[in-house]
């Protein structure tokens, strides 16, 4: 490397460094793949008073639906929420022209669940956290178009 650069660990980053980071990268991407459309998703189930008891945070781009984050509080698992959850982003991510979804999930999260609504391995990570024996897996599933 150039003695005119320097690499620095920033252990508190500073959130402009970090846009400046992605933005940079999704000018290159643009520049390649096209503008990935991202659009965040959010949905929510809701309890008594408004209480949030499930919810699903991702987003869409490229044709994609990701799920980055899928809960459902204790009590609830089981019942159905989570499905919805996933099937009513599914829909909005038809809805935005996405033919695809991917996610990632513990080896103690939900694998069972998501393999019951169509989502199949594509990639595996061992032992994280290290030391544990616990696997990353993460799917992916193709999505049903509706016929208009």
């Amino acid at each position: 490397m150039d003695a005119d650069y320097t690499v620095t660990v920033e252990e508190i980053p500073d959130p402009g460094d970090v846009q400046f980071v992605r933005a940079q990268l999704t000018a290159f991407n643009r520049a390649q793949a096209a503008d990935d459309q991202l659009q965040p998703l959010l949905i929510l189930i809701r309890g008594a008073g408004g209480k949030i008891v499930a919810g699903l945070v991702g987003g869409t781009y490229w044709g994609w639906l990701y799920t980055e984050v899928l809960w459902v509080e204790e009590g609830l698992r089981g019942k159905g929420y989570g499905r919805s959850l996933l099937a009513a982003a599914e829909a909005e991510a038809v809805r935005r022209g996405c033919r695809y979804a991917h996610l990632d999930t513990m080896d103690f999260q939900a694998l069972p669940f998501y393999q019951e609504q169509g989502y199949s391995i594509f990639a595996e990570l061992e032992d994280i956290p290290a030391g544990t024996g616990h696997r990353r897996y993460s799917l992916k599933k193709r999505l049903a178009q509706s016929q208009h």
